[in-house]
């Protein structure tokens, strides 16, 4: 499995600054050696890392190609690796023996690291590696491909924590030294490594450091400066091709965004045409609605004029009726109270009679003080009742006929009958007392006489009266039977003039929905007339982009030969900050910015951006970082 690595440019060597302070530190490792065996091993160590670090690019900057798994420098770096990762390591306890290997702190990167996953996945997974040792070796040449070894052990050293689980306090990795030796590092970043992992033997290699290759004759000495030179050139060479590369890209796509553009113009043009024949097409038919709705209107105007006519007449018809039965009304109403008046006659002419009768009971008190004389008038009597029993049968006969119209005369009638059963039960009494006042009666029979013959009189004129009634009567109900025809007429007349006004209720109805239709159409149209307006704005603003988008692509060509002047800058001409202008030292390091090709400090180019030469981001500086975002701003729709 071959891993090809990213191109970038990492910081420099330590400049010329940082002579005095490693003086220092060495003193200081001197002072220490006295006192603990543990300082001098982790002086000794950190030596040897800084000059296999510094070796190693050195070596590679003169190579000038990406470094293969053979190549010896590379070899003995990660021998001396493998001694400072080892020192001070906890022995862990196992059921056959004693484990003693740097698997178990490079395996916590992942935790601390999300991106080392997949090394660590990928180390999981190669074939050939057995031991825990091997897998650490695969580990760390697979993290020197990716130039992030020097980020994943900063994140193992901040953790002390979790590392004294696997170090002893005395550590390398727990002191200062572990933290040198990792800003020593960065500077790994500069190599191009192509190492193969899967066919190598990591199991079974020995660990042993190559003191030969750090003792330099004077020739060596002499050719370092024309190596630095060659690095520096070779550095300016590679730095151009990427600005090459990132014009190239950069022309590439403005290219091709101009095609899509036009493309886009060109569909935008024919929408347009298309939008205004629909338009055109729409205002056609506008007009023949238009058209259309003025004629229904005119229609439903002549109709309404028509109707509102038939309707005042039918109104006028109504009124006409409406007072003649009003005055049908009237004569009913006075006929009922003309008939009311001869009822109350009737009821006095019969408290008359009823106030006679009470005359003739008392009379027949009389008769009572008389019966002695009256014996011999009695049957004469008896003969005029049954003869009044008769004419009184005739009457309730009569009255029966006439019992529809007269309840009131019937009641009346039944009055009578019960009065003259009391009559009749009084003169069976007045039988008994006559026998006993017979001699009276001779002299009431001539008063009784002339009392009958006024009844006989009464009873007649009573007869005259009644048959005028019923006439009466007859002729109501012939008039109510009239009147009911006249108003079933009406009624059906109204039932007529009802279902006319419900038809033209519906005809208004249907022109109101045409009104709508015909509002809504309006509204259409003008919806349409919005469409035109704004689609002619939208090309009218495509039009303005395209000019501003022809502007960039001319200030993009003008800047791109701006910046085909650029040079990269060398690690020995910078010793301050650009942009801070803060002295360079082992603590402020230098970092060269991978669009510009000027040497910042860490903390004015701690930005990452994707660049066109190399898909994943790569340090930037501020200034660059703004301008680049500013174009990438500019550059969305």
């Amino acid at each position: 499995m071959r891993w090809r690595p990213r191109s970038a440019w990492g910081g420099g060597s330590a400049g010329p600054a940082e002579g005095a302070p490693a003086r220092h530190r060495a003193a200081a490792a001197a002072t220490m050696a006295a006192k603990d065996p543990t300082a001098v091993e982790r002086a000794n160590l950190l030596n040897m890392a800084k000059l296999s670090i510094k070796g190693l690019i050195e070596s590679a900057l003169s190579f000038g190609r990406t470094l293969d798994s053979d190549y010896p420098p590379l070899q003995q770096f990660f021998v001396v690796m493998e001694h400072c990762l080892k020192h001070g390591l906890k022995v862990r306890k196992s059921f056959l023996s004693y484990n003693k290997t740097i698997w178990g702190p490079l395996e916590l990167v992942e935790k601390l690291y999300p991106e080392a996953e997949e090394i660590g996945a990928s180390v999981r997974d190669l074939p050939g590696l057995k031991t825990p040792l091997g897998r650490a070796r695969a580990w760390l040449r697979l993290a020197l491909m990716q130039k992030k070894m020097a980020d994943y052990l900063r994140c193992l050293i901040i953790q002390r924590d979790l590392l004294s689980e696997f170090y002893e306090y005395h550590a390398l990795m727990m002191e200062e030294e572990g933290a040198v030796i990792v800003g020593l590092l960065v500077g790994l970043n500069v190599i191009d490594a192509n190492l193969c992992v899967k066919g190598e033997d990591l199991d079974s290699q020995v660990g042993v450091i190559d003191f030969s290759m750090y003792l330099k004759n004077e020739e060596d000495i002499g050719n370092k400066e024309r190596n630095v030179q060659i690095a520096a050139i070779l550095d300016q060479k590679n730095y151009v091709e990427e600005l090459n590369r990132q014009l190239n890209s950069t022309v590439s796509s403005l290219h091709s965004r101009v095609d899509s553009l036009e493309k886009s113009n060109t569909k935008l043009i024919e929408e347009l045409a298309i939008a205004k024949n629909n338009i055109i097409k729409l205002q056609e038919e506008n007009h023949q609605l238009r058209s259309e709705n003025k004629l229904i209107l005119m229609k439903t105007q002549q109709h309404l004029e028509v109707t509102k006519i038939d309707v005042e007449t039918e109104l006028q018809t109504y009124k006409h009726s409406r007072q003649g039965l009003d005055e049908m009304y009237n004569e009913a109403r006075r006929q009922l109270r003309d008939e009311s008046q001869l009822r109350q006659d009737v009821e006095n002419e019969l408290a008359v009679q009823v106030s006679m009768k009470h005359e003739i009971e008392l009379a027949m008190k009389l008769l009572e003080k008389d019966i002695h004389e009256k014996q011999d008038t009695l049957i004469g009597l008896r003969q005029q009742l049954e003869e009044v029993k008769a004419i009184n049968i005739e009457m309730y006969q009569k009255l029966q006929g006439s019992e529809d119209g007269l309840k009131e005369k019937n009641d009346i009638i039944a009055r009578l009958e019960e009065k003259t059963n009391n009559i009749t039960t009084a003169m069976r009494q007045l039988e008994q007392r006559l026998q006993q006042a017979e001699k009276a009666q001779m002299e009431a029979e001539d008063e009784d006489e002339k009392y009958l013959q006024e009844c006989l009189n009464k009873s007649d004129s009573l007869q005259k009266q009644i048959a005028q009634k019923e006439k009466q009567l007859v002729q109501l109900e012939t008039d109510l039977k009239i009147e009911k025809e006249w108003r079933q007429t009406l009624q059906e007349d109204l039932q007529k003039e009802k279902d006319t006004l419900s038809h033209l209720r519906n005809e208004t109805q249907q022109v109101i929905s045409l009104k709508k239709e015909f509002l809504n159409l309006q509204d259409e149209n003008q919806q349409l007339k919005k469409i035109y307006h704004e689609q002619e704005q939208a090309l009218q603003e495509l039009g303005n982009k395209l000019s501003e988008s022809k502007l960039k692509i001319e200030d993009i060509k003008e800047a791109n030969k701006a910046l085909q002047g650029l040079v990269w800058l060398k690690d020995k001409e910078a010793t301050h900050c650009k942009l801070c202008e803060k002295e360079f030292s082992l603590s402020k390091r230098k970092h060269h910015c991978r669009n510009c090709g000027e040497i910042f400090c860490n903390a004015c180019s701690d930005n990452e951006l994707p660049l066109p030469s190399s898909p994943k981001p790569v340090r930037v500086c501020d200034s660059c970082h703004a301008l680049l975002i500013q174009r990438c701003s500019s550059n969305l729709p």
